[in-house]
């Protein structure tokens, strides 16, 4: 029987899942590195183990007892990573503060605009994995980001259902209605679909494309979101989805359980293509009243996070419930999440006293200075940056970038950050 704690090599070809970590847990190819193995677990695993990682019997222990063997050692997995953004949102020390923007691959960008014409719609963008993939990296070529952000929409999941979806420009997006129990019943799922299938060929050509310290991140729509837009049929005031939720409609929550579940699968094939990181959009979580957020925002989302972990545990995901407001201590705490974002109307210094002291906090630049002069801006983004500690932050916007924002002063925000965390600065 071992008597010291030591540190244990671990064969990937031991583990149920061997893509259940992400790469940077691996210290080569084949091998992860966990800390600090105790006597009580050897025992656990049914027998001595010695400092061989041939001797950890992963490959015989009954399923669920190997399962959570496995998670039980998870917190001491090594993060082998230089990726400001993983590092944060593992509570570790980065050697500089993440930097990303929502819709930072977006019509504020000439390189952009002319993609956009070559592949036509908005939609035939999202589903041309060569062109989408370009998109996605045209940032980090002009910017000194921390994350790649793929290019997609959260409207893929009920497209891929079977859900009639289009694009018109200046209106966005027409959905066909989902309002009664039949329509529900009439969805299908969206794995092995066309969309899904693009998406994940787009993933695997952007990581191939990304530098290894920088971070890929995909996304889903929150279940809330994305069944009012089905129910409303487009954007909207979204009052009838609202009505359907308080009225208790069983086709609603049906929807939502639809939802959920196909979430969780097209976010575990994006982990599978290549994503290091995950951000769940609830864009109108915030016009929920309190029982309903818990019941239709909060409660979904734990569900689809517990979901993904069930098959990747390690891999990170931000919430950005978009007007929680106060309420993102809620989001924090129930669904487990690594980080919140905070919607610009509310400041990072009234999330920090709903938050625990620890949580990671993303944000929350209004995007609508970034259109204004550059030394307000700089001035607005260290009142960000300053009020927050950079090991627990994430740059990032109270929402996206506005097409009609200059791209010279994406630069001129970046500089200010990294000026400011260096100690130097330029007015």
């Amino acid at each position: 029987m071992c008597v010291d704690k030591f540190s244990l090599l671990i064969k990937r070809d031991n583990f149920p899942h061997p893509k259940m970590f992400p790469a940077y847990y691996m210290i080569s190819l084949d091998y992860f590195l966990v800390l600090e193995i105790l006597p009580g677990e050897c025992l656990k695993a049914g027998k001595s183990l010695d400092k061989s990682y041939e001797s950890f019997p992963f490959r015989y222990l009954p399923a669920n007892n190997r399962f959570n063997l496995i998670k039980s050692l998870l917190t001491r997995i090594q993060v082998l990573t230089n990726q400001a953004l993983i590092r944060v949102l593992n509570k570790e020390e980065a050697d500089r503060r993440p930097i990303w923007f929502m819709r930072q691959a977006g019509r504020y960008l000439p390189e952009y605009r002319k993609v956009r014409g070559q592949a036509g719609s908005f939609l035939d963008l999202c589903y041309a994995p060569e062109l989408a993939a370009e998109v996605t990296l045209q940032p980090l070529r002009r910017y000194d980001l921390d994350a790649a952000i793929i290019f997609a929409d959260i409207l893929v999941v009920p497209h891929a259902m079977g859900n009639g979806l289009l694009f018109v420009e200046g209106e966005g997006p027409i959905l066909e209605t989902v309002r009664t129990a039949a329509e529900v019943e009439r969805l299908g799922r969206g794995s092995g679909s066309m969309q899904y299938s693009a998406v994940g060929e787009s993933i695997a050509r952007a990581r191939k494309g990304l530098d290894k310290n920088i971070s890929l991140i995909g996304f889903c729509g929150a279940p809330w979101t994305v069944a009012s837009y089905m129910i409303e049929g487009r954007s909207s005031n979204r009052e009838f989805a609202i009505s359907c939720a308080r009225a208790g409609e069983r086709w609603f929550s049906n929807l939502i359980d639809r939802l959920v579940e196909n979430s969780i699968a097209y976010l575990c094939m994006q982990i599978e293509a290549g994503v290091d990181v995950l951000q769940i959009f609830d864009s109108w979580a915030g016009e929920l009243e309190d029982q309903l957020f818990q019941d239709f925002s909060v409660a979904p989302i734990r569900r689809l996070i517990a979901g993904v972990r069930d098959k990747f545990p390690l891999v990170p995901v931000i919430v950005f419930a978009k007007g929680a407001g106060a309420r993102h201590g809620s989001i924090y705490a129930q669904t487990k999440c690594n980080a919140v974002g905070i919607e610009a109307e509310y400041s990072l210094t009234a999330a920090q006293d709903v938050l625990p002291k620890d949580a990671v906090l993303q944000g929350n630049l209004d995007p609508e200075v970034l259109l204004g002069d550059a030394g307000l801006v700089r001035v607005a983004v260290r009142d960000v940056v300053g009020s927050v500690n950079r090991q627990r932050h994430i740059f990032n916007l109270g929402h996206g970038i506005r097409p009609q924002t200059n791209p010279d002063i994406i630069s001129v925000v970046i500089d200010t950050i990294r000026e400011f965390d260096s100690g130097s600065r330029h007015d």
